[in-house]
Order: C-alpha cells, then structure tokens, then sequence
C-alpha cells in the first residue's frame, strides 16, 4: 500500500480513472493497529482498486477537506471525486470494511 508523503502525491492518487481507496490513519490510534491486523487481506481481496495511506497528522488541512473527523476513515476516489466514506465508528471489523467496499 503506498504511504502518501506529499500533498501533490495525494492530488495525483485521487485524480486516477480507477477506485482508489484511502486509508487516513495516525501512528497512536488504537482503531488504526485494529485495521492494520486485516486490511492487507482486504487489499488481497480487492486488487483492482488502488490503496494508499495517508497520515492524518501529518496533513490536517486534506483531512479537514475530506470532512475526516475520525480515524481510520476510508475514503473511496475516482477521478477526483469522493465516492465514498467509511467512518471510523463503522471501521473496526473486516466485514465492516468488505460491506462498505461491496456497496462501490
């Protein structure tokens, strides 16, 4: 999964013509090493869509543009556009995750 080090780096990923799903995370969230234990199973899963992460401290300003209020937030783009929005609060199984990503 590619760690978003740049904001250009984050325009670009969303910008793409397939799904991109982002992952805002912090390094402290206990909900964030939860994710971590299945998301690369997830990732496994669902190989047509692009993965990247994003350190939610790190750029507040894309967090805040992307109404991010908690974390791990997934949020599904295509073309610029924000498609989806997994909130925290619904974030916490694999199958919460799988639900959300089957709805896209």
């Amino acid at each position: 999964m590619k760690q978003i080090n740049t904001e250009q780096e984050y325009r670009d990923q969303i910008a793409e013509d397939q799904l991109s799903v982002g992952i805002f995370t912090t390094t402290w969230c206990p909900d964030c090493k939860r994710l971590n234990m299945f998301i690369d199973e997830i990732t496994e899963e669902n190989q047509d869509k692009k993965w990247f992460k994003i350190d939610k401290d790190e750029f507040p300003e894309l967090a805040e543009e992307q109404t991010v209020m908690g974390i791990p937030s997934l949020l599904v783009f295509k073309n610029g556009k924000k498609l989806g929005h997994l909130h925290s609060a619904n974030a916490k199984t694999a199958d919460q995750v799988r639900e959300f990503l089957n709805t896209l």
